[in-house]
Order: C-alpha cells, then structure tokens, then sequence
C-alpha cells in the first residue's frame, strides 16, 4: 500500500497533465471506425479505437456531424479514465470542446466514484476536490439536440442471467428489442442466440485498449478496476441514435447500490448504482437530448428475485456466463467469488444436482472458498470485489436452500458450521426506487 501511495504521488508529480487531444470516426460500408487520441506529457501517447461493424438497420445518414461529435466526444470523456489512471495526472485538459461547470462536477463525480475501488485497492486516500482538475481549452460548445426514435429498446447483453431476463421478459411482452454486445464472446452469443438474435440481428462495438496501456501496466504504472457500466452508457447513446430506438434496458438491480466496503462508499459497481442511472439521466436530458431513455429494467427487482425469474428458463442453464476469471476461456472456474455467488443466489430455484452440473462440482462443499463464502455472508467487513448481491440477499437464499433441500440430510462443507438467517429478502415485492413507467411495472408476476 505504501508503496503504491508513493508511486501515486511519484507519478502525480512526473505526469501532471493528461489530455484529451481529439477523436475522429469515419463512416463506410463496413461500419463506423472511432479513433480517440490522449497524451500524458510529451511521452506517451494512446490511440484507441471502437468500431461498430455495418447492419442493415442503421441509419447512418440520420444524424448530422454535430449529433455524432456530441456523440462520440462524449463517449471520449468516459474512455480516457482508463487511460488516466495509470499517472493520476492531477490535471484533465479536454481540447476539442468546451464544458461548463456543471458538466465537469458530473465527470469529477463519475471519475471519483467510479475509481473508488482503484483508490481503495492502491491506498489511495484523495477526495472529491483535490484528486482531479477538469480543464477545457476549446470555445467550441455542443448544442442539446433531437434524435428521431420510436417506442423500441436496446438491451446490452453481458452473458450472464441478468440481461437474460430482461431479454425474456420484454420479449414475452411484444416489445420490440435489438440486443447490444461490447466485444462478443461465447456465452454472449449463445445467449443471444438461444433469444432468438443472430449476429445480423444484434448491434454490435468492438473495443479496443491501446497496447500502450498495457506495457505501462506491466512496467508497473497504476492500474485497477474503472466504470464500466458507464462507458457501456455513453456508448449506448450512439447506437440509439443510429438505430432510432428511445429505449435502453439495462440489467441492474437494486443490490448495486451496496456499498462493497462496509461502511463507506467504496463500491464495485458504482456505475451500475441508481445514484450513477440518475446523474446519467440528467445529464442526458440537459446536454445531449430528451430522446432517449436509458434505465435499468431490473432496478425494482433484488438478486433474489431475478435469480427465481432466470430459474424458469433453462434453456440458458448450459450458455449463461458472468465469471471474470473464466470470460476468455466462457467457462464457470468455480474458484472465484462471483461462481460461489452465482450458485448460491440460484441455490433455491435450481436443484442441487442440476446446480453442480452448470458450476462443474458442488460448490457449497468445497472448503476452498471458506473466505468468499464468509464475506458473502457479511462475516467479513469487505464483500468481493464483484458484481455480487447484498449480504442479506445471500443469506436468506441460503436460507431457503438449507429448507427446501437439506432440512433432512447432511449439510455441505460451507453450511455445517454457518448460522441460518431469518428470511430477510422478501419475493413478493418490488422496490420502489426505479425509473420504470406502470407499463413496465406490471410485467413483473411476482
């Protein structure tokens, strides 16, 4: 920690201004190509890219230059926070427009919060107001603007059960729906292919980090975890507005808003938070356009509850994915936090025998995973530094598995000296804290 505190300010003092130069893109007919350029210094430079192969259903010629510049400019400000992570510059010059004031207290909040994890791990302490200063050198403004679109979704898919049951929710309601999947993968394409959607179907990005990046995280520059969720946002305006769809369904629950940290605001999926929803939404509505809506379908919903809905659709037992350790190789690795939450939120909809064969062993009997399971539960002040369910998610599905499956019978490795909770996660209400109309609100049959 020490060490990593010394380099912060090492690099700090080495590196003091990082900035964001310009972008380009260029239109064909294979798609659309996204090049950002940002410097630290005179010495390193990044280049990344995104590129957005062609489908028949967009329409590119829609959207006038200043739509796409406020578009990918913009989809520049989230890009560059993993670029400037690995100096912690103390100061952000944006070169090719301008921000108000009020747009840069967003960025500084979103950059600060969505770090908080990369702060935590590197023993970073810094605050809201001296970690970072946001300057721009343009004149240039961009203009809040109006997109054409009509009453259909988006819905990123990332693999896992989440977005499947959004996907199957709004399917079985008639909506009219266009996957989205940022650098396609097996368990992505299979999900998106037992919904129904081949690869013609679906919007595709492909995204890139900049080889730069990854040499100087191996000659030991800082380096941790940044928003996701968030980039995922901005990107998905794009394709909105190229596809002419106002909404984009989200899959994140209530549980996100837990803080990983006990106790204070360090948490892991901050960018999938109700409290990031909100700021995007506003900061949509007054500086990019009311025409599109983005929100999480899930949001009224616990882990709980979507692992029950995810449980009536086996047809996705065999493809569904979220482990981070096994992504590249679309495997469950059974080792990690997120596979012992993952079977343990689906423990009480899905027989043991069945459970064990989708994970590869029975996971609640292996005695290696006595620390996860633990900070899981809570006994541990740190939950895993994951997307992962409350504490008292996991211990009422725990609950209801040791009463619907071994009430009777000897008790896995991980339950014999475990405490049974009451039932504290209720599954037959839906919170009320979302952003979803009543026409969506009625598709839950809980």
């Amino acid at each position: 920690m020490i060490e990593n505190i010394d380099k912060y300010n090492a690099l700090r003092k080495q590196y003091p201004t990082f900035c964001y130069q310009s972008f380009e893109y260029d239109i064909t007919p294979e798609g659309m190509k996204i090049t950002f350029l940002f410097t630290i210094g005179e010495t390193i430079t990044f280049m990344p890219t995104i590129t957005i192969p062609q489908r028949e259903f967009y329409k590119w010629n829609g959207i006038t230059k200043e739509q796409y510049d406020l578009l990918v400019f913009n989809i520049g400000m989230i890009e560059l926070i993993s670029y400037w992570k690995a100096t912690c510059s103390p100061t952000i010059v944006v070169k090719p427009y301008s921000l108000n004031e009020e747009q840069i207290k967003f960025w500084q909040k979103l950059y600060y919060n969505g770090l908080s994890e990369f702060f935590y791990i590197n023993g970073i302490n810094s605050t809201i107001d001296d970690f970072v200063n946001i300057k721009t050198e343009s004149t240039c403004e961009l203009s809040k603007t109006h997109f054409a679109t009509t009453n259909s979704y988006i819905v990123p898919i990332g693999g896992g059960k989440d977005s499947v049951v959004t996907l199957e929710i709004l399917s079985q309601a008639g909506k009219d729906i266009c996957p989205m999947i940022i650098n396609p993968r097996g368990a992505t394409l299979d999900c998106a292919h037992i919904a129904g959607y081949e690869r013609p179907d679906f919007i595709e990005i492909q995204r890139t980090i900049h080889p730069k990046l990854l040499e100087l995280n191996a000659q030991g520059f800082l380096n941790g975890h940044t928003p996701f969720s968030a980039m995922l946002a901005f990107h998905s305006l794009l394709v909105a507005a190229i596809t002419g769809r106002k909404h984009i369904a989200l899959s994140n629950e209530s549980s996100a808003n837990e803080s990983t940290i006990v106790g204070t605001n360090v948490n892991h999926q901050y960018s999938k938070s109700l409290e990031f929803e909100n700021d995007f939404r506003s900061y949509v509505s007054s500086y990019i356009t009311d025409d599109i809506n983005y929100f999480s379908f899930l949001r009224p919903l616990s882990e709980l509850q979507i692992a029950m809905f995810f449980a009536k659709n086996e047809k996705y037992f065999d493809v569904f994915k979220s482990c981070n350790v096994g992504s590249k190789t679309d495997i469950w690795c059974g080792n990690c936090p997120k596979c012992l939450f993952a079977y343990i939120i689906l423990s009480p909809f899905i027989k043991p025998e069945v459970l064990n064969g989708i994970f590869g062993k029975a996971m609640l009997d292996d005695a290696s995973l006595q620390l996860y399971f633990d900070q899981l539960t809570g006994l541990q002040n740190t939950k895993p530094f994951e997307c992962v369910g409350t504490i008292d998610e996991v211990n009422t599905a725990l609950a209801m598995t040791i009463e619907r499956y071994y009430s009777n019978c000897q008790l896995p490795y991980l339950l014999k000296n475990y405490s049974k909770k009451e039932l504290i996660t209720p599954l037959n209400t839906l919170s009320d804290e979302h952003n979803l109309d009543d026409e969506l609100i009625k598709l839950f049959d809980l």
